[in-house]
């Protein structure tokens, strides 16, 4: 370009800058995931028809599978490794109005993962967490970071040089915040922490600011997805869903304020049925990505029953479709539960 044209282009787009006309705009890419075929019941004695529906459900027009690969006892090299988890970088949206998650007024550059994860209670060791990427099919994981009402307060293994290594060697984090319960909660466990019906708004800012900063302190950047977990509770209890509704949405509006991605994780007939339920009545501030837990039931991205299949979507789900299996790769047994995900994960460094 000549100097005149870069001068007479440099003139017209600063005029349209200063008119509010020339805006940026969100880049999105994607690669596929390898898919595998195994007969019977695998090593670890994962069912055949639920790797079947999982691995269709991730399939959507226009995206192109892997051919099958068989199972291999060897651990994969780096190349194959990068190749297994389909990560894309996106434009996660990021508004005060989240009635609809998939039109927001403006953008932060978020980080979506479609593919196979897990989450455990306590972080495994770098030694387990290197073990699996080699010898599993598994590529994203679920840390417990933070939250009064987390069951493992003490995460010997949860630093931010954990959180580096383990994404350095490919894997996606999903950040879990188990804060005050809903004061209807089911589980007896929770009772000692559940939300003060006469100030839920305040203590659900309280607790998204306490989120936001243990999230940066281990070196989880803006553009992460934190996801607020309210284990199941009854949304037939008029006065205890109402006071549950408005601490989550002040927690989302808090974290949104500072730069993250709200998510939500919660029963599907429960916590997910009143976001649902929330969001057709047309309230705001609610979170931009689900994540429901519903077990005994064929893996699915598109057919939970209490979300209608336009909303939450694209890249705004997690399913969790198995819980407190036995799992062992590479020699490193967890206890886990089994999630499959199209949603946005954690950004780091």
């Amino acid at each position: 370009m000549s100097e005149k044209g870069a001068f007479i282009r440099f003139m017209v787009t600063g005029a349209l800058a200063l008119a509010g006309l020339v805006l940026p705009a969100g880049t999105a890419g994607a690669t596929d995931l390898p898919r595998r075929d195994v007969l019977g019941l695998d090593v670890q004695g994962r069912d055949v028809q639920s790797r079947d529906l999982l691995d269709r459900d991730l399939q959507s027009p226009g995206r192109q599978s892997a051919d099958p690969q068989s199972r291999d006892t060897q651990p994969r090299n780096a190349q194959a490794r990068n190749a297994s988890s389909s990560v894309v970088q996106s434009s996660a949206a990021h508004s005060s109005d989240v009635q609809r998650s998939d039109t927001q007024s403006r953008t932060l550059q978020g980080r979506d993962f479609q593919g196979r994860g897990f989450d455990t209670c306590q972080a495994p060791d770098l030694a387990t967490m290197d073990a699996w990427i080699a010898h599993s099919d598994y590529r994203a994981a679920g840390i417990y970071f933070g939250g009064r009402a987390r069951a493992c307060k003490s995460q010997v293994h949860l630093t931010p040089s954990w959180v580096r290594r383990t994404t350095a060697a490919g894997w996606s984090l999903l950040p879990i915040y188990v804060g005050s319960q809903s004061p209807c909660v089911a589980g007896a466990n929770k009772n000692p922490y559940r939300i003060d019906t006469a100030r839920p708004t305040a203590q659900g800012a309280d607790e998204a600011q306490d989120a936001v900063e243990r999230a940066q302190a281990l070196g989880l950047d803006p553009g992460s997805a934190l996801y607020l977990d309210m284990e199941a509770y009854d949304i037939g209890n008029g006065p205890c869903a109402s006071a549950t509704l408005k601490f989550v949405r002040s927690w989302d509006t808090g974290v949104t304020a500072a730069g993250y991605i709200p998510g939500f994780y919660s029963s599907a007939d429960s916590g997910i049925r009143q976001m649902a339920r929330a969001r057709a009545a047309g309230t705001t501030q609610l979170p931009q990505a689900l994540w429901y837990a519903r077990w005994g039931v064929p893996p699915t991205l598109t057919a939970e029953p209490s979300l209608d299949p336009d909303t939450w979507t694209p890249h705004r789900r997690v399913h969790q479709y198995h819980g407190a299996v036995t799992e062992t790769h590479g020699g490193r047994s967890l206890t886990i539960d089994r999630d499959l995900l199209d949603a946005p994960v954690a950004v780091v460094g």
